[in-house]
């Protein structure tokens, strides 16, 4: 029987004993690497279809005849109860980096004093206004401690002694 360190030594050449395995191995791990790479999209929110939202009428329906029709809104308008907004955002992400907003669709609903839909209005992506935030730090109250006052400030601050006090 010829053993894989005989044919070595008759060939002169060291023989690979599987090399359809490393084959496979190589591409499954590029296979893997590729595949990480792909971007996840995903969907947040809801928005109601077209067809639903064809069936609205400013004047016509109130609050609750909206909801039978779209159903409750992504969100409501924190200092107007009567502005309603149905909300839907995809983004894009791609391993550890910070998502991307790749499309985003608003329905925005308004009612009048007495309940009814007054009027409704769309917009996506393309309508948004990007809000620069002040680079400048916010003051606040308390002391600047360094890095050991961090660290060693509470030693001493906790006795031992079982007596509570109020």
């Amino acid at each position: 029987m010829v053993t894989l360190q005989d044919k070595t030594k008759l060939s002169g050449k060291p023989v690979c004993p599987h090399p359809v395995s490393l084959a496979k191995f190589v591409v499954l791990t590029i296979v893997l690497c590729a595949a990480a790479c792909q971007p996840r999209i995903t969907t947040h929110g809801f928005m109601p279809r077209n067809d639903l939202i064809a069936k609205l009428e400013p004047g016509d329906q109130n609050k609750a005849q909206v909801v039978n029709i779209l159903g409750t809104p992504t969100v409501m308008a924190t200092f107007d109860e009567n502005v309603w907004y149905y909300v839907t955002q995809t983004t894009e992400s791609k391993s550890f980096f910070k998502p991307k907003l790749i499309d985003q669709q608003i329905l925005a609903l308004t009612f009048d004093a007495t309940g009814t839909l007054s009027s409704l209005t769309t917009r996506n992506i393309t309508d948004a206004n990007y809000i620069e935030p002040n680079p400048e730090k916010t003051k606040t109250a308390g002391r600047n401690l360094s890095i050991f006052q961090q660290l060693f400030g509470n030693f001493g601050r906790f006795s031992n002694t079982t007596e509570q006090t109020y």
